[in-house]
């Protein structure tokens, strides 16, 4: 538990992960907006001062006319100050002649290069100590003079400032009423997960009990009522996988303490007697239960295999009718040794098949093992017949045993599950047909069992995929 809780410690919850994630892209476009709007306040800001320079130069150059040969400002020391007069900006102004002489205005205020083809030009300039805006006018009628005003920039600084201040507030006053809404909304959102994970926490590890259902349903997203429903439909499948280990591991020692307790029965009859005729009965069946226990061990083993293949199993191209004929050559002296008719068909012809050839090998032996202990009568048979069809080649081992019915055969490829010879003989587990079923599935084969051919005996098919 400390070593989770250092873990979730060094890294973010998702709640602060989400607030940053969209918080941070929030406050950078707050950035950049309060940017634009003061480049743009600021553009239409001076905007609005030039053209109000502009016209002052326009309304003082009106009042310039013609005397003689040179120019003259009509306007009398109380009409000019009437013209300058500007509550919180300071004017000045200079009317220069045709070589840049001074007519009228301010000695010091010079006028500003004007392009060709152009009538007037704004610049800046320092003036007495003080920053100005300054407008250079050119004029030819009724002659050639220019006339220059200039101006304070107190109030456009001042107007910048209040544009930035203002807006600033109003959008840092919506980042925090949307920051403070957004965690709220995150939190709320959240809430069933953080319950849930607390719920998960608390648990033991036996208890796989599905998570309730109020906090499923109680998600506000279809994610986290998904992940609810994912997290009890994993739990479902661990206990139900649980019960079945706990089955199989039951009927293992079950089955195990069968031959077990025959070996020690026999070994202790053998100690308690004198006669080596009695000895060898009691060895003998020592080594029969010992066969058996060997076989369910065996048995026990490819179902562990099998499950391990289904991860990493790849299929690869096998040449089916040898494999088969190697499986039943191998069979041929046990298949004496019981006085059963072992035969084959079709193995002449090439079949190639994907597959592995370990599990197919299991599903012969099974198969093969199987039908020599159940074969009945007094001449038992068993066949091993493989054929070509359009699509499927078709391996069928029939022997002429007592056969089975409908219900019967579904009921065989269940572990643990034997028909009535198999009971009646007191052999096997029940669990070859199961291993050949599952070896069946991992194939991608087809596995059935049917009738025999006039209804006598037991016929046990795969058809696997050409």
């Amino acid at each position: 538990m400390p070593a989770r809780s250092e873990r979730s410690g060094a890294k973010p919850s998702l709640r602060a992960r989400l607030a940053r994630h969209v918080l941070l892209p929030l406050a950078l476009t707050w950035g950049l907006g309060s940017i634009v709007v003061l480049t743009v306040g600021s553009h239409f800001a001076a905007q609005a001062f030039d053209r109000s320079l502009l016209d002052d130069a326009y309304a003082l150059a009106a009042h310039v006319h013609k005397q003689g040969d040179a120019v003259a400002l009509d306007l009398t020391p109380q009409e000019m100050s009437t013209l300058l007069f500007d509550q919180s900006e300071s004017l000045f102004f200079a009317v220069l002649g045709p070589g840049g002489q001074l007519l009228a205005g301010e000695k010091e205020l010079a006028a500003a290069r004007i392009p060709e083809g152009a009538t007037y030009e704004f610049s800046e300039l320092q003036f007495r100590g003080t920053r100005v805006r300054r407008v250079s006018l050119r004029r030819v009628e009724p002659a050639q003079f220019t006339v220059v005003m200039a101006q304070t920039t107190a109030s456009r600084t001042r107007l910048l400032q209040q544009l930035l201040l203002y807006s600033g507030l109003a959008q840092a006053l919506l980042l925090v009423m949307l920051a403070w809404w957004l965690s709220r909304t995150i939190e709320r959102d959240l809430r069933p997960l953080t319950q849930l994970q607390q719920a998960l926490d608390v648990r033991d590890a036996a208890d796989l009990a599905p998570v309730p259902e109020a906090l499923t349903r109680g998600a506000t997203t279809s994610d986290l009522q998904r992940l609810g429903d994912a997290v009890n439909s994993l739990v479902a499948r661990l206990q139900e996988s649980l019960n079945a280990q706990r089955e199989f591991a039951g009927n293992v020692a079950h089955e195990l303490r069968t031959p077990l307790a025959g070996i020690r029965a026999q070994a202790s009859l053998a100690l308690a007697q004198d006669d080596p005729a009695v000895w060898r009965a009691e060895l003998q069946g020592i080594v029969n239960a010992q066969e058996r226990a060997s076989r369910l061990i065996d048995q026990l083993l490819a179902l562990a295999r099998a499950g391990e293949a289904s991860a990493s199993l790849t299929l690869q191209p096998l040449a089916l009718n040898e494999l088969v004929r190697d499986v039943v050559l191998r069979f041929l002296p046990k298949a004496d040794a019981l006085r059963v008719d072992l035969g084959a068909e079709g193995l002449d012809e090439p079949i190639e098949v994907r597959g592995e050839i370990a599990l197919v090998e299991g599903i012969v032996n099974n198969l093969l093992d199987n039908a020599l202990r159940y074969g009945s009568g007094e001449s038992p048979r068993v066949t091993v017949d493989l054929r070509r069809e359009a699509d499927a080649a078709t391996l069928s081992v029939i022997d002429n045993g007592p056969g089975l019915g409908s219900a019967q055969a579904g009921q065989l490829t269940q572990r643990w599950m034997q028909g009535a010879q198999g009971r009646k003989l007191g052999q096997g587990a029940g669990l070859g047909l199961a291993i050949v079923r599952r070896y069946a599935e991992l194939l991608n084969a087809q596995f059935t069992l049917e009738a025999g051919p006039g209804g006598r005996g037991l016929a046990a098919k795969l058809r696997f995929p050409l």
